[in-house]
């Protein structure tokens, strides 16, 4: 494909979400961009999860995981299911309970306004590298294909990119978004399986052949219970599957904001079921894209790896403009699935935990200061973005992804957990000390164990901070 056919692609398939925002920007109150006025179908709302949880670093980076760590990652997707299991039974129902717009004000009624701001400062940390780590892998994707042969420099790529999630969610925020995800997720959908389809053909399989071809390969070796002391092993794999489900997504403000926008709780409990099942499938799809990938490019002499794999036989290989098309759909349709969610979560966080509007202001002074936080939030973005285009080096994107959330959200898991399964009460104001050391004391824990050791923690140093985080707590509780 030439550049200029690329960008028209772009051009036209944001015109089809501008024209969704159009239709759902009616009112464009508070009310709707929080909550969607708590209106959204739980179909809706199940289906556009998939493609907001998937991201672009799925998209790409799983598939060209592949050829390193075989289906070890298929280990991790297992234990999601006992994390959204947890989500769907303890969370949700306390969310709805408490009829909360933003999660994170669950800690200041159990433990006070520091513990609260706390919580809301390592989401806003946590979302808004994790977001720029998606788009930063995505635009570096179509710089590469696109934007250096038409003289475009990165930060432009970037800061049109963001401008452009900007125009269709600063009206109506979450109620545009639950119908734009819907549309985005099918769009990736498709795009997997027309990959799978002409990749397998390009390697001569069809039909049963190709569940046979990816079963028999050495690379679909799903269960790792040798060492122990492997970043690999079953049980670390599978514990921290089901804890980054439960931070990544029953924590996470972004994840939240969609599953409380249904009607009532238990339209949330049958969307985060149907999510499970199918997001479970399809992650299982991606990891077998992997083997095919991975044989076609051995196969053909093509020297492409880790997060550079798929899109370069997708689009400078000689299959065809077919797939092409739909990878870089499907790429652009998985990476902004997540990326304006987030920026709508960013904005409700940051709007009513840093700066109280709800409490503070009336109904017209909350929208302009909404309005102004969207913004800032975007440009936030926007330099971050560029920063990671100096700092990231080669390894695939979803295992940086995963280590950074461990050291992030491992603080409010933490919280979390003391809040539910103890009574206890703790000082309050000592609270962020906690959480802030926590992160540097896992690391070094991690760093002397696989030094000394050879003991690799890799996600599960989550579920170490979650425990440091909890211990701090012990030691500061009340009476």
């Amino acid at each position: 494909m030439q550049p200029l056919h690329i960008v028209l692609l772009i051009a036209g398939y944001f015109g089809i979400l501008l024209f969704i925002s159009y239709l759902t920007n009616k009112g464009g109150s508070n009310y709707d961009f929080f909550k969607a006025g708590k209106q959204s179908p739980w179909y809706l709302v199940a289906f556009g999860m998939i493609g907001a949880s998937l991201s672009g670093v799925t998209f790409i980076s799983v598939p060209g995981w592949v050829e390193a760590s075989n289906f070890s990652y298929f280990q991790v997707v297992l234990g999601y299911t006992v994390g959204y299991a947890v989500i769907g039974t303890v969370l949700l129902p306390l969310y709805y309970r408490l009829n909360l717009t933003s999660i994170y004000s669950y800690l200041e009624g159990r433990f006070g306004t520091a513990s609260y701001k706390t919580g809301a400062s390592f989401f806003l940390l946590s979302r808004i590298v994790g977001a720029s780590f998606r788009l930063y892998l995505v635009a570096i994707v179509l710089q590469e294909l696109v934007f250096n042969a038409m003289g475009i420099p990165f930060w432009v790529t970037v800061t049109i990119t963001i401008l452009l999630i900007w125009l269709y969610t600063f009206k109506s925020g979450i109620k545009t978004i639950v119908w734009t995800d819907t549309l985005q997720t099918l769009f990736m959908l498709i795009a997997v399986g027309v990959a799978v389809y002409y990749v397998a053909s390009g390697l001569g399989l069809s039909g049963n052949q190709i569940f046979n071809f990816i079963a028999e390969s050495d690379m679909s070796q799903i269960f790792y219970f040798e060492d122990w002391k492997s970043g690999d092993h079953f049980v670390k794999q599978f514990i921290s599957g089901a804890f980054i489900a439960i931070v990544m997504t029953g924590l996470d403000q972004d994840m939240m904001q969609k599953n409380l926008t249904c009607r009532n709780l238990k339209d949330a409990q049958k969307n985060m079921f149907w999510f499970t099942i199918v997001l479970t499938i399809v992650n299982f799809i991606f990891l077998g894209l992997g083997v095919l990938l991975t044989v076609y490019a051995e196969q053909n002499g093509i020297d492409a790896h880790k997060d550079q794999l798929f899109s370069t036989i997708a689009v400078q290989s000689n299959m065809g403009t077919g797939i092409a098309i739909f990878f870089l759909l499907g790429l652009i349709a998985a990476a902004y699935s997540s990326a304006d969610s987030a920026l709508t979560a960013l904005t409700t966080s940051f709007s009513i935990d840093i700066l109280d509007i709800e409490k503070k202001y009336d109904e017209q002074k909350q929208k302009r200061v909404r309005k102004q936080i969207h913004i800032i939030m975007s440009i936030v973005l926007i330099v971050v973005i560029i920063s990671f285009n100096y700092i990231i080096g080669d390894a695939s994107v979803i295992a940086k992804l995963f280590t950074f959330a461990g050291y992030t959200y491992g603080p409010l898991l933490g919280l979390y957990a003391f809040g539910l399964f103890s009574k206890w009460k703790v000082k309050d104001k000592l609270v962020p000390y906690i959480a802030i050391a926590t992160p540097f004391i896992g690391y070094s824990i991690s760093f002397l164990c696989l030094k000394y050791f050879a003991f690799d923690f890799q996600f599960f140093i989550l579920i170490l901070n979650g425990f440091l985080t909890y211990l701090g707590l012990v030691l500061i509780r009340t009476k």
